[in-house]
């Protein structure tokens, strides 16, 4: 073994920086925080590096914000202000309740439907032996309120102790609108109860709609659709409107960012120009993984990424290094294997689609396996590095 050959891999840092509001010139704080834990902690950027920054600061910077009051407004404007069904939302005090206070303000009446025997991200409102036992069919049984209680009773959410189908009632009737609840899984369902909907599911909202229309619906409004362009001066987002946002105060929340673009190809062009280096730019939110627990699916965010350069367009193209060790160089040990394996990542196909050398390996989006790490890496607490460093993703075994 070569004695310059590279020891490690991929390296992950998260980068601290103060704390950013309103107004901030991102990219300005982003390049000095970068390069000055460079000089401190003694490393290096290198072309190709991936330079990350969660969706958080980049919507507090430019203002995206909007209150309960812009939220009511406009759903009254969308839907009359009635009764309106709202169906599959989360359950989240972070993601959703300040969103089903603004729509509650703007009715008469909400018809909150949920999807059972949990969510659309995995949070579970109900204890799966007992819809068994009593002999619930998830696939077509609706469900009222009552019929709810008298199977599972009291249901306290696994991490935050808390009953969802209580809190959201409590947040419906604060806002001085009726309230009335179903539990069921086909979007035709709330139809039994009124002909106007929001739709509030993240991923599966384009379907949600078309079934809706189909089975006869008056209107669907998509919870992407509410605050898509800004009420009384409020922000905005022109292709996810409440979708991707988070509770900011009691009253508000800060929606998904929507100036990324601009910002990604200002902080790779300014690298460029202080040190040399192409380095890669992204926007990260919700990581796309699975906690194993508590089985809930972290990705409550329309996309992983919704701003990056064009480096991380694509998938990963890569060989399986078990299967060439265990299967087409079998015979081989030691310096010999080691020289097999990496010729044949160097003289790789450019597309290994189909091929069982890299069966096994990861088809995501390159967006989405580097935006999970990042958001692993800089959590969602008090850690303070919303800008992480990935250096090495793109080297491979054959690297020297």
């Amino acid at each position: 073994m070569k004695s310059s050959e590279r020891k490690t891999g991929t390296v992950v840092r998260g980068i601290r920086c103060p704390i950013i509001r309103q107004g901030d010139h991102l990219a300005d704080t982003i390049l000095e925080s970068l390069l000055s834990a460079a000089r401190e902690e003694g490393f290096e950027l290198r072309d190709r590096d991936v330079v990350a920054i969660t969706e958080s600061v980049v919507a507090r910077a430019e203002g995206n914000y909007a209150t309960v009051e812009n939220i009511a407004k406009d759903v009254k404007a969308r839907t009359g202000g009635a009764t309106v069904g709202v169906i599959f939302p989360i359950l989240s005090r972070n993601r959703f309740a300040i969103c089903l206070k603004g729509i509650a303000k703007g009715c008469k009446k909400v018809v909150l439907m949920l999807s059972y025997p949990s969510d659309e991200v995995g949070n579970s409102i109900l204890d799966l032996d007992r819809m068994d036992e009593a002999g619930i069919n998830p696939y077509t049984d609706v469900l009222t309120l009552e019929r709810y209680r008298e199977v599972f009773g009291t249901y306290k959410h696994e991490f935050t102790g808390v009953d969802y189908v209580e809190y959201y009632s409590e947040l419906v009737r604060s806002q001085g609108a009726e309230v009335e609840f179903v539990f069921a899984n086909r979007p035709e369902a709330i139809l039994q109860f009124t002909d106007t909907v929001i739709n509030c599911d993240i991923h599966t909202r384009r379907r949600t709609r078309r079934i809706l229309e189909k089975a006869g619906a008056r209107l669907v409004v998509g919870l992407d659709q509410i605050l898509s362009a800004p009420v009384d001066g409020s922000g905005y987002n022109a292709n996810y409107g409440l979708l991707g946002s988070n509770k900011a105060t009691e009253d508000s929340v800060k929606l998904f960012p929507r100036s990324g673009d601009v910002l990604v190809k200002e902080v790779q062009e300014r690298i460029l120009k202080l040190t040399g280096k192409h380095v890669e730019v992204m926007v990260y939110g919700d990581g796309a993984f699975k906690d194993p627990q508590g089985k809930i699916w972290e990705l409550a965010d329309p996309v992983v990424s919704p701003f990056f350069t064009d480096g991380l367009i694509g998938t990963p193209n890569e060989l399986k290094i078990k299967y060439l060790a265990d299967s087409e160089f079998a015979n081989l040990n030691g310096e010999e294997l080691r020289k097999a394996i990496s010729e044949s990542i160097r003289h790789k196909d450019a597309s290994l689609k189909g091929q069982m050398v890299s069966e096994g390996t990861t088809p995501r989006q390159l967006t989405d396996l580097i935006g999970s790490l990042c958001d692993l890496t800089s959590g969602s607490g008090d850690k303070g590095t919303p800008l992480i460093l990935v250096q090495g993703y793109f080297d491979n075994y054959s690297t020297e």
